[in-house]
């Protein structure tokens, strides 16, 4: 299925609130046997669109449906009510959905990042500055914990910085462009079109040793054994889509990312290019025992 196809079914289905027209209802129908995976307009997702438009899940001979949302919300909400198969989402989100009783299975690890930028109103240069300030993120996710990892790491008070939940990451990039908001967690690439607007970038959580990044899919889901041989299929097809844009780079697939992930083509050009992309890996128990150890700090403050 070529991308403009699969784009084409993300416009009936995918508006970005986790709910689906008729259209794309009939379309689950009629097309059961695929696997069907929810998706952001970031970088992390980028391996497979490559693998859609260089026909490489055709050639592992499955049928994958890919299913685009605004909010990495939408897409958890969506595997949970089994409108899709699997989602690319962050470990901290991952790990709460398996504590409130939806079993996960990690495929792999994600390229997923974040970088920390400033509104040139704010006139804030430094992470100190935070004090007093809104910054944008959403609730119990990778952008949670890092919000929490970098007011400790300059020793202000956790309410001191003004947490705002904005969960499309298009919304808070306006947010940012219009100076709504202070600061604000973004991943690429929308970052770089922050950047391009003279927002100061004073994080990149690739400084950090924590990968976040997943690729989830239902437990049910995996004991189904034609399933189970689509995700194998899936992720032979990701790793050779991540060897071609190690090997390539960004810059070859200019038009595909600034289709895809709704960006000026000037954006992608900006980006730093030679982007190395792992292939299908598990996720390190070690990034999962930080986003538990977060989660359960939530679960004692909470109670407190």
């Amino acid at each position: 299925m070529s991308i403009s196809a699969t784009l084409m079914i993300i416009a009936c289905g995918g508006g970005g609130d986790g709910h689906e027209e008729p259209d794309a209802q009939d379309e689950w129908a009629a097309d059961s046997v695929s696997l069907k995976v929810a998706v952001m307009p970031t970088i992390d997702c980028l391996p497979l669109f490559v693998a859609d438009e260089l026909g490489l899940f055709e050639r592992e001979r499955v049928s994958v449906r890919l299913y685009l949302y605004q909010a990495q919300m939408d897409c958890d909400t969506a595997l949970l009510n089994g409108r899709v198969d699997g989602a690319m989402t962050d470990l901290v989100r991952a790990e709460r959905m398996q504590q409130s009783g939806t079993p996960l299975h990690y495929a792999t690890s994600t390229n997923l990042w974040w970088r920390l930028l400033t509104s040139r109103q704010a006139r804030i240069k430094m992470l100190p500055q935070l004090d007093d300030k809104m910054l944008a993120m959403t609730r119990y996710s990778g952008t949670a914990l890092l919000a929490d990892k970098l007011v400790d790491s300059v020793g202000l008070k956790q309410e001191r910085v003004f947490r705002i939940q904005v969960n499309d990451v298009n919304v808070r990039l306006d947010m940012l462009r219009t100076g709504v908001m202070d600061a604000l967690l973004l991943p690429e690439p929308q970052a770089t079109a922050a950047m391009q607007m003279e927002s100061l970038s004073l994080y990149d959580s690739r400084q950090s040793d924590l990968c976040l990044g997943v690729m989830a899919f239902s437990e049910a889901v995996m004991r189904d054994s034609l399933h189970c041989k689509q995700v194998d299929g899936l992720l032979r097809a990701y790793s050779d889509a991540c060897d071609t844009l190690s090997a390539k780079g960004l810059s070859a697939f200019r038009d595909l990312i600034a289709k895809c992930c709704g960006v000026a083509p000037v954006v992608v050009d900006s980006m730093q290019q030679h982007v190395t992309f792992a292939t299908a890996h598990e996720p390190r128990q070690t990034d999962i025992d930080k986003a538990r150890e977060w989660l359960k700090k939530q679960s004692t403050l909470k109670r407190d």
